[in-house]
């Protein structure tokens, strides 16, 4: 089975949401993650519901994460890697007008970008990219290949690497890589969408958002905004399934053992839905995170 055919499951694991009813005054929105955005303090409206929405701040993704040199095991790197997927998934049900979507519509979208997503992730968080840990997590090692198709697969990796480090070159900041994350999400490109249309407003509203906070924010960059654009669609270079067979074998192994309910009939079942977080704990992908903080009451502002 597919990483993408879990996505029904994923989204009705964080049905009720993380996000407190109440919203930050549409206007300006102080920061206070600890992400001080070049000294950039206050955002629009619309981009600070979008980092408002990020499940955890980057430092909570390990300390490893923000050690490049640092060679994670492969245990590790699987955890970082479900870590980077699951927050993508919570997030994008935690951001502005997707969670008003029909759930089909979602779960097309999730299916299209999630590895768009999870490079983006791996490059804010600083993901160690080294290649030997990275052919043991996808159990080459144990299972070999000919050379052919190794010398294929390196190719893979090397571009998902070239990907990664061309982002870090641009010093993306948290306000930028919300904006992109939600360009790409909000893709007309998904099949079978009931509003097509609107989706594509949706990107538009989000380009445009990042378009006036990088001509406000960076007045001396005039091509920042162009370099930022053009690094989406090479995004798409980067193969899912090599992703898919890098990381995420033992997860969908592990949570297809210990749900064994259809991930597509998941949404059919309500009473099934749980929190993204617990669900994680059980998977064992939570180490170094706040249960507390993302348990089913509110939580305050970051």
């Amino acid at each position: 089975m597919h990483i993408s055919s879990l996505f029904p499951f994923f989204l009705s694991a964080v049905q009720r949401g993380r996000m407190p009813p109440t919203q930050p005054n549409p206007g300006q929105y102080a920061l206070t993650n600890g992400d001080p955005l070049n000294g950039h303090c206050y955002l629009s409206g619309y981009i600070s519901l979008l980092l408002r929405a990020e499940p955890y701040p980057t430092s909570r993704y390990g300390s490893q994460c923000m050690q490049p040199n640092n060679i994670m095991g492969i245990e590790n790197i699987c955890e970082l890697a479900a870590r980077l997927l699951f927050s993508a998934v919570e997030w994008a049900r935690n951001i502005p007008f997707f969670p008003d979507l029909q759930i089909t519509d979602q779960v097309s979208l999730l299916r299209l970008t999630w590895s768009e997503l999870f490079v983006l992730n791996a490059a804010q968080c600083s993901m160690p990219l080294h290649v030997a840990p990275l052919l043991a997590a996808a159990g080459l090692h144990a299972s070999p290949m000919s050379a052919d198709r190794v010398v294929a697969f390196m190719d893979h990796i090397r571009i998902f690497q070239e990907q990664v480090e061309k982002l870090k070159t641009l010093h993306v900041d948290s306000a930028e890589y919300s904006c992109l994350k939600a360009i790409v999400l909000f893709t007309s490109d998904a099949c079978g969408l009931s509003d097509a249309a609107h989706i594509e407003s949706l990107q538009e509203k989000s380009q445009c958002a990042l378009e006036e906070y990088v001509r406000s924010q960076y007045p001396n960059q005039p091509s920042r905004f162009g370099k930022l654009l053009l690094r989406l669609p090479s995004l798409r270079t980067v193969s899912s399934s090599v992703i898919e067979q890098l990381f995420f074998v033992r997860l969908t192994r592990s949570i297809l053992q210990r749900f064994p309910i259809h991930p597509e009939l998941a949404v059919n079942f309500p009473e099934r839905r749980q929190p993204l977080l617990p669900i994680m704990s059980q998977l064992g992908v939570t180490k170094g995170v706040s249960m507390r903080q993302y348990a089913d009451e509110p939580v305050p502002l970051r």
